[in-house]
């Protein structure tokens, strides 16, 4: 091409021919142009002087910073994930800064959560936030099929100097061809696994998992393959564990762990589509971002009560677990009734329980609030919790003084006025 080369990749067979994609576009390419075999499988050597940069999905800095240096070690950038037999347990809670996720979905080191949103409802505000205030060596962020625009917001300004100095940044825009945007997401995990294998405890994160999956379609339909549901082919549905599974707890004790966040867009705000339906169904949690929650202004718009974590009942003590299932069973008292308490309909007296969920919701609500500009730690966020539903930790009386009773009981404040 003009003297040049394209990379391509071979991603079937048809008639006893090879069907190839290019990387970036076929422009000068034409009948009779000479293909040459790649023997070597696709790889990158990352550093630890990587950080701070931005990456293309070739893994070459398109921040004009100069050239990366190489590290000594190859990583193959399209890695199978560590066998489930070798892998460490997953690791203590790892602290991400936002007072909602400390508190009602604690994360631990090596877990994979989700974040689904749909578009408009705040999530790149809240990567940003994660990014900068979760207590992880590194960060490894790859933006898969944004807009150029919000790639330069992101890092600039959501992301800003003290974020991205602690990051590694992926990039693969929406105008890039499918193979460019797919290979970004494989890139991401593989410099993610040079930092676990240093020993770091890596927060990586993939905005987003839904345009992975788009570009998967698409290099699946170019080759042949049979659309199924919304038109998503099967290999999609083959691809997103190969690439979800590369994140978690290393294998080994000297490693550390690359705890996942992975971003699905949800269309039409449809939580069940195939993407989310697929991707929850691989992740150990989910992070539900409510558009409703996010036009009555409360920011992160998570909304509590239909998102999980399923490693936080293990890692949580007693107080911790009797904390949140408190706020979860106000939450959910409140919403049983909203609709009648917003009419006016409700007369107070007609349920008890009801009654002291009306009386600790704003309190609640300002809880769950969290400007983009302010950080709160694990502690922080159970205390704030246990102040925003009026309730305090009584120890069992052993008098050791250190908060870690055996048998730790939380009472409201009048039951606690009582025992006093």
């Amino acid at each position: 091409r003009g003297g040049g080369s394209t990379a391509a990749e071979v991603v079937g067979f048809k008639d006893g021919h090879a069907q190839v994609l290019a990387y970036d576009g076929l422009d000068g390419v034409g009948l009779g142009a000479m293909a040459e075999l790649e023997t070597e499988t696709a790889s990158i050597r990352p550093s630890m002087t990587w950080l701070g940069r931005v990456i293309g999905p070739m893994g070459h800095a398109v921040d004009g910073k100069g050239p990366l240096p190489h590290g000594r070690k190859a990583y193959p950038i399209s890695n199978r994930p560590p066998p489930a037999h070798g892998r460490n347990r997953v690791g203590e809670k790892l602290d991400l800064g936002v007072k909602a996720i400390n508190a009602f979905l604690t994360c631990c080191k090596g877990q994979r959560m989700g974040i689904f949103a749909g578009s408009g409802v705040g999530k790149s505000m809240l990567l940003s936030m994660l990014a900068r205030y979760a207590a992880a060596d590194v960060n490894v962020i790859g933006l898969i099929g944004e807009r150029g625009r919000e790639v330069q917001e992101f890092i600039q300004e959501n992301l800003g100097e003290e974020g991205l100095a602690k990051s590694i940044v992926v990039v693969a825009t929406s105008d890039e061809a499918p193979l460019a945007r797919r290979q970004a997401a494989y890139l991401t995990m593989a410099i993610a696994e040079y930092f676990r294998d240093q020993g770091k405890d890596v927060l990586c994160m993939i905005d987003s998992v839904t345009r992975f999956a788009m570009a998967q379609r698409e290099i699946g339909l170019a080759a042949g393959e049979p659309p199924a549901t919304k038109g998503y082919t099967p290999s999609v549905f083959a691809e997103l564990p190969r690439l979800l599974e590369r994140a978690g707890p290393g294998a080994g004790p000297k490693q550390g762990a690359i705890t996942g966040l992975f971003t699905v867009l949800v269309d039409g705000d449809d939580h069940n589509e195939p993407i989310a339906d697929a991707v929850r169904g691989i992740l150990d949690g989910h992070i539900v971002l409510d558009r409703t929650i996010a036009e009555r202004g409360r920011y992160p718009a998570i909304d509590v009560l239909r998102s999980v974590s399923r490693t936080m009942p293990a890692c949580n003590s007693e107080t911790e677990t009797e904390l949140v299932r408190m706020g979860r069973r106000y939450m959910a008292d409140y919403q049983s009734m909203a609709e009648m308490i917003r009419l006016g309909a409700y007369r107070q007296g007609a349920d008890p329980a009801v009654d002291a969920a009306i009386a600790v919701n704003p309190t609640l609500e300002a809880f769950l609030s969290q400007r983009p500009n302010e950080r709160m730690g694990l502690d922080e966020s159970y205390l704030g919790l246990a102040e925003s539903m009026g309730v305090q930790v009584v120890e069992d009386g052993d008098g050791d003084g250190d908060g870690d009773a055996e048998n730790p009981v939380v009472e409201d404040g009048d039951e606690a006025a009582a025992a006093a």
